[in-house]
C-alpha cells in the first residue's frame, strides 16, 4: 500500500468512526469516564468532532504530518474509554469481553499507523 493510501485509510477509519459518534453515540458514551467534567454525550461529540477533524487533516497533503500525530496522540487519548469498557465489561458474556479486552493491545497499532503516516507525509 502507498503511503498516500495508508493515510486516507486511516483518514477513513477515523471519518467513519466520527461519523458514528453522532450517528449512534449511545456506545460511545458509555465509554466516556465518568470523573471527566461535563455530560458523556458532549464527550461523545468533542471526540467526534476531533476525529473527523483529524480525517480531513490527512486527506490534505500539506496537512497530513500534523494530521499523522494528531491521529496518534487521539489514539492514545481514548485508550482509557477502553481501558474502562474492559473493566465495565467483566461480568458480559465471553464475547463482549473479548471484543472489549482486544480494543486494549489493537490501540497500539493504530498509534504506530499515525506515526507511520506522520513519518511519511
Amino acid at each position: 500500500m502507498t503511503e498516500s493510501r495508508r493515510a486516507i485509510a486511516l483518514a477513513l477509519l477515523l471519518g467513519t468512526s466520527g461519523t458514528l459518534h453522532f450517528l449512534v453515540p449511545k456506545p460511545y458514551d458509555r465509554l466516556i469516564p465518568r470523573e471527566l467534567p461535563g455530560s458523556a454525550r458532549m464527550w461523545t461529540h468533542v471526540s467526534g468532532v476531533g476525529e473527523l477533524g483529524v480525517a480531513l487533516l490527512l486527506t490534505i497533503p500539506k496537512t497530513r504530518r500534523f494530521g499523522g500525530l494528531l491521529a496518534a496522540l487521539l489514539f492514545v487519548a481514548v485508550f482509557p474509554g477502553n481501558v474502562k469498557m474492559a473493566i465495565d465489561y467483566r461480568r458480559k458474556p465471553l464475547p463482549q469481553r473479548l471484543i472489549a479486552y482486544a480494543r486494549l493491545p489493537l490501540q497500539w497499532p493504530l498509534v504506530a499507523w499515525a506515526l507511520r503516516v506522520r513519518d511519511n507525509a
